[in-house]
């Protein structure tokens, strides 16, 4: 069941997202103003350019901080590089990172490998501009920032401090129990997840062929993982997929905290920022960036 205080505030009768519904889910996108990337004058942005990618770029006013390159969500369809940010600008002012958000090509004008090479440039030019950064994301961005930890690893740089992936969207092959559970009533339904997953992978979704940089819940090992941070609702498709991964990891012998927030929803924290539930998520988010970083 849903937290009573987040059912009241999110509209749970938005239908699932289909092929055909995608145009109209990304025209709906939530706008984060620059009021709110401000931060009341303690943050600061810049529009950068990321060896081709776009990027945001915040940063504490008056000073820099350790970087963390955080990935939009949006079903790997949708969004931008302000998505998210209404909420995330709170780790500049109140961890004292920097973040840089880039703008990756979407699924399905631009299927796999087109977003995660984008984040992985990105990765690339926040190493060489800032130091060896933290890598973030929401939901589908989950799913890149941990493709790019692993791509990172497996090519042997650059170096990831820690990777912090909130409801990440990891597995395309969709067989867990709460990937059945979920078919309505919720945010982030079954049928919403494979209308993402196929818009990225087309056909092979599901199939003996796809990626670990596509879908990283496919790779054959998690040893030498940076620190890692996942959390993810109890009322969350993606439930199950976050908690094996985060299980894995420690059978791998790394370090890893996970946190399943009861009655979370997927992405209930950027929905209800204010509910009593999201603000003990985004606190213990930011302290374990401090307790890494600082």
């Amino acid at each position: 069941m849903i937290d009573p205080e987040i059912a009241a505030a999110v509209d749970l009768s938005r239908p699932p997202l289909t092929a055909a519904g995608i145009p109209a889910r990304r025209a709906a996108g939530r706008v984060v103003t620059d009021a709110e990337l401000t931060r009341g004058g303690t943050v600061t942005f810049t529009e950068e350019d990321a060896d081709g990618v776009p990027v945001l770029v915040l940063r504490p006013a008056g000073s820099s901080g350790p970087p963390v390159l955080h990935v939009h969500g949006g079903g790997m369809v949708a969004g931008t590089r302000r998505s998210d940010l209404h909420v995330l600008a709170e780790w500049v002012s109140e961890a004292g990172v920097t973040l840089v958000s880039p703008e990756y090509r979407l699924a399905p004008e631009h299927p796999h490998p087109a977003p995660v090479q984008d984040c992985y440039r990105t990765l690339e030019w926040v190493h060489r501009a800032f130091g060896s950064p933290v890598v973030a994301g929401t939901s589908a961005g989950g799913g890149l920032a941990a493709a790019v930890t692993l791509m990172a690893r497996d090519r042997g740089g650059p170096s990831v401090r820690g990777q912090l992936l909130m409801c990440p969207m990891l597995d395309d092959r969709c067989e867990t129990p709460s990937s059945h559970q979920f078919l309505s009533g919720t945010t982030w339904v079954r049928s919403s997840n494979l209308t993402g997953w196929t818009a990225l992978l087309g056909e092979s979704r599901g199939g003996p062929d796809v990626s670990p940089y596509a879908a990283p819940a496919r790779a054959t090992h998690l040893s030498g993982l940076p620190p890692t941070y996942v959390d993810v609702g109890s009322v969350d498709v993606f439930r199950d997929e976050a908690v094996e991964y985060a299980s894995r990891i420690w059978r791998a012998g790394g370090d890893a905290e996970l946190h399943v927030w009861p009655g979370g929803c997927h992405g209930f924290d950027q929905l209800v920022p204010d509910a009593a539930l999201s603000r003990r998520a985004r606190s213990a988010r930011i302290e374990w960036l401090r307790r890494l970083l600082h």
